[in-house]
């Protein structure tokens, strides 16, 4: 049954207002595709972070005017289905090419991210990269890395010297080197008191 003119309208801007936000996508085709392998193939997109749609492809093309994944819907052809994310594009790749590797009634047309047109060999290269969590991640590592290791210099340090310390104090290393001041001090204060019988000598001889 054909779509009149306000349905056509409708549906654009239902579907304009998903790909607005959108930064990557895939296009794919697919035949014989039985309802549980379509619920299916949704989930696996879903879990990825994405959305899909069959869509007819000059309203696709209509609705993804002005957005970054226009230039993956422009002259469609055929049956055509479009997932598409706003989140990390390695990531929707893998979960699509995983399925497609049991699903053959499913294929890839082409993909985009960015702005950039993939083929279908440029979309299986994007699902072997890591995707931007694992990029982050290995990222912080180098970033992080030489400072644990300062860190880690550092305190070991700090140990060391806190075990010399405490194995100076129980030896009595440190309380011994008070002595020698001690013993220093002590004639000293003395002196004066052996001078006394000398100083008295003289006074009695006359």
């Amino acid at each position: 049954m054909a779509l009149s003119r306000s349905q056509k309208s409708e549906k654009i801007k239902k579907l304009a207002g998903e790909l607005e936000g959108s930064s990557s996508a895939i296009i794919g085709t697919f035949s014989a595709l039985t309802a549980s392998k379509d619920f299916e193939l949704r989930k696996t997109i879903r879990n990825a972070g994405g959305s899909y749609h069959v869509v007819k492809n000059k309203l696709a093309e209509r609705a993804s005017e002005g957005t970054k994944i226009e230039a993956a819907l422009k002259g469609l052809k055929g049956v055509n289905a479009v997932a598409y994310t706003a989140g990390d594009p390695v990531a929707l790749a893998k979960a699509l090419s995983t399925w497609v590797k049991d699903n053959s009634e499913f294929t890839f047309k082409l993909g985009i991210v960015d702005g950039k047109v993939l083929n279908v060999e440029e979309i299986t290269a994007l699902a072997t990269m890591p995707g931007k969590e694992e990029l982050f991640a290995k990222l912080l590592f180098l970033i992080n890395a030489p400072a644990q290791r300062l860190a880690t210099v550092i305190n070991a340090t700090g140990r060391d010297l806190a075990v010399v310390v405490n194995q100076g104090v129980e030896k009595g290393k440190f309380g011994g080197a008070a002595a020698p001041v001690a013993a220093v001090e002590a004639p000293v204060a003395e002196a004066p008191a052996a001078e006394v019988p000398a100083a008295e000598a003289p006074a009695a001889e006359a």
